[in-house]
């Protein structure tokens, strides 16, 4: 097995060495001259100025020039670098969905510009604007390998404008060299850029990108090349001081709430590649609220970090293990924790540290420390939360990671049982990512230390991934130990070895409506070594899907299941309601359908049903969402999920509904109103967010924001809450 897996790692490494083809460039040149923002490419200096253009066609053929040209021209000084967009249109019928910042691209108009400014194929800096000038900045990371790797919750200062014309617009951006980070003395960086044209039904790129991989891979890219070397980043110091007031009331406890909280980070550069952020006193309470899932499983549901603090160089901290299975850091655990009756409550974080990024062109270090308070009351302890990375670039786009985290508690409290005193764990990963992206894959080993508790505690893992225009393929083996343990990290369930495969086919038809169809063939088994090998699980889904010209999409498919139930359960999640029982296995089969229309028109909606069996019942599923735009001001959508489950006495039935209409306003660039309600029976709670947001500076906001939260079958108060928050980043 060793020397099978050692063979199949050679093999995958040795397929990077295939060469791109040749690549194209372009020079940014120097300038001293100044040039004023506008969005009107007026300046005689544009015309100095060389252009990236020969846009490739992404969509809906990746194989010809894009239909309508797009022209990039850049300079720069000593302090910024100055771009000039051009892009030509069919008319001025443009799709803008809001006016606020850090949109979505797929389904409006704009153009996004990546920047690999450590030429080495794993992070990017990415800057967007559509035609009304709103702007978007998010960081790429793991090579731009899928969604997971896009994160639009990085903020940095920058300027853009732009301005329409009859079959075209323009834009300017300025963007402060000390927005990037990249190596002294540096002479090109790798560059690309992606456009989605909604009048023409068109995506290009100005390198071409094959249609089966993701449009901001960083496999594929060009350079821009500086006419003299790059000087000093000379990044600014950042102070981001907050003031927030509270005033809350708990309707159960009757407990009234009003407090006043200051704090802020601060954000050092240190060196040309790496960032030290600092919190002190650091309010973590969100703006912005979780959406509510129904879960129908045995297991936690991981939601993603939206916290500033962790967002930088995040791939240094969360990407080790499978992410799905075996994460050994998940920073959302750090700031809460169980309370003696077992309910997940908030833990006051003191203070933190957190420094990543480049020590050098191939190595890169993370490393970050926080201290939570100690909640005798709770009986939660005080402890330091740290975690060390490093990660070393091998070949191509692969590299090689080893981390160590360590949770220690602290004056070791007499509530504090001794095998709670500390947990540590600490591995090794192999990341592979081939040239051009046709292999991709992973390698783990990671183990645990807890107190009295040394052997064993493994976590191991691979992944290999195969993907061309035509097939594709996966498999995934995963085995965690049953002791082992990581307090930080986001491992749904243990003592399992588990194995996944997947085999698809994807067809391209010509002069046809549906731009490219395809069958998938998935399947999961998962056995417990702790019950002699015992299978607990299997899932094998058959499915075919389609995305047509017109960007509808449509999915049918198959699923088979097995779960043999280690300990009672009730899916319904109805309170008192008796139980499947333990040790029997259950066989069942369900067929689903999903459709998606075209997200352009000014009314778009989606359908998913699902009908089959259910462990030893039934079960009819239905999603469904629907959104209105009346750009660029209003967006209404509507989101239902609702499951019926119907199971033989004495087990429970339930029908199952999860509502979610959402209202966003934008008044202006600067100011948003957002308001989500949340109806979850299976919760028990009717939750309503109202969040008014200003944008008084750069990164400066103030909120307000509206919390109410009602129980469902009586529909009595449950809490209630308003908050005004300022924050104000201070560049020194």
């Amino acid at each position: 097995m060793a020397s099978r897996l050692l063979a199949l790692i050679v093999f995958l490494t040795v397929t990077q060495l295939k060469a791109q083809e040749t690549k194209k460039s372009f020079t940014v040149k120097y300038i001293e001259e100044t040039i004023t923002l506008d969005g009107a490419l007026d300046e005689p200096i544009w015309e100095f100025a060389e252009s990236a253009n020969t846009f490739q066609q992404y969509f809906p053929s990746d194989s010809i020039p894009a239909t309508q040209t797009t022209i990039i021209k850049m300079l720069y000084d000593d302090k910024n670098l100055y771009i000039g967009l051009r892009m030509n249109a069919l008319g001025k019928d443009y799709i803008i969905p809001s006016l606020e910042r850090d949109f979505r691209a797929g389904g409006n108009d704009n153009i996004s510009l990546m920047f690999d400014t450590f030429n080495d194929g794993t992070n990017a800096f990415l800057f967007g604007m559509n035609p009304y000038g709103v702007r978007r900045e998010a960081l790429i990371l793991n090579g731009g390998d899928g969604n997971g790797s896009f994160t639009t919750s990085w903020d940095v200062k920058w300027k853009g404008e732009s301005k329409i014309y009859d079959k075209y617009y323009t834009a300017e951006m300025i963007i402060p060299l000390t927005s990037f980070k990249f190596r002294e003395g540096e002479t090109k960086w790798r560059f690309n850029s992606y456009r989605f044209d909604m009048q023409a039904n068109e995506r290009s790129t100005w390198i071409k990108i094959p249609q089966n991989q993701v449009i901001f891979n960083l496999a594929f890219m060009g350079d821009m090349v500086f006419e003299k070397p790059l000087g000093k980043s000379r990044t600014p110091l950042a102070l981001i001081p907050y003031v927030n007031t509270l005033s809350a009331k708990d309707f159960e406890t009757g407990e009234s709430i009003n407090t006043l909280k200051v704090g802020g980070d601060a954000k050092v550069a240190i060196g040309n590649g790496m960032n030290l952020d600092i919190t002190v006193n650091p309010d973590f309470s969100q703006v912005e609220v979780d959406n509510f899932i129904t879960n129908l499983t045995r297991f936690e549901i991981g939601l993603p970090e939206r916290r500033q603090f962790f967002i930088d160089n995040n791939d240094l901290f969360g990407n080790f293990g499978g992410g799905r299975d075996a994460n050994p850091f998940f920073s959302r655990r750090i700031g809460i924790a169980r309370d003696t009756a077992g309910n997940t409550i908030e833990n006051r974080i003191l203070a933190g540290v957190r420094l990543s990024g480049k020590i050098n062109n191939n190595l890169r270090l993370g490393f970050l420390n926080i201290q939570t308070e100690e909640d005798a009351e709770n009986g939660i302890a005080s402890n330091n939360n740290m975690m060390f990375s490093l990660q070393q670039k091998v070949f191509a786009r692969s590299n090689i990671s080893a981390f160590f985290i360590n949770r220690q508690s602290f004056n070791a409290p007499d509530f504090l049982d001794s095998s709670e005193a500390y947990n540590r764990v600490m591995g090794i990963d192999y990341n592979l990512a081939s040239a051009d992206n046709t292999w991709i894959g992973k390698f783990y080993a990671h183990k645990s230390f807890q107190p009295d508790d040394n052997e064993g505690n493994y976590s191991l893992g691979a992944f290999a991934g195969y993907n061309s225009r035509f097939y594709g393929a996966f498999l995934d083996l995963v085995y965690i130990d049953e002791e082992f343990t990581s307090d930080l990290g986001f491992i749904p369930r243990k003592d399992i070895f588990k194995s996944a495969m997947s085999l698809s086919r994807t067809f391209w038809p010509k002069d046809s409506k549906i731009n490219n169809h395809g069958f998938q063939a998935f399947g999961v088994y998962t056995w417990r070594p702790g019950l002699d090998m015992r299978q607990t699980d299997h899932q094998i889904n058959i499915g075919w899907g389609a995305e047509f010209t017109s960007l509808d999409e449509l999915s049918i498919g198959y699923s088979n299941d097995f779960i043999f139930l280690t300990e009672p359960f009730d899916p319904t999640g109805t309170a008192g309601a008796a139980e499947l029982p333990a040790n029997v296995g259950y066989y069942f089969n369900s067929f689903g359908a999903e459709f998606r229309s075209d997200r352009r028109k000014i009314f778009s909606y989606s359908l998913e049903p699902t009908i089959g069996q259910f462990f030893n019942g039934e079960r009819y599923s239905m999603e469904a969402s629907a959104n209105l735009r009346i750009q660029p001001r209003f967006n209404f959508g509507f989101d239902v999920r609702f499951d019926r489950i119907q199971l033989p006495q004495p087990f429970a039935s339930a029908d199952i509904w999860l509502l979610s209409p959402n209202f966003d306003v934008t008044f202006s660039k600067s100011i948003f109103w957002s308001t989500l309600v949340q109806y979850s029976n299976q919760r028990d709670n009717l939750g309503i967010n109202s969040r008014l947001q200003w944008r008084f500076a750069p990164l400066s906001d103030l909120f307000v924001v509206y919390n109410d939260n009602y129980f469902v079958n009586s529909f009595a108060p449950r809490s209630r809450s308003i908050n005004l928050k300022l924050t104000y980043w201070l560049n020194i």
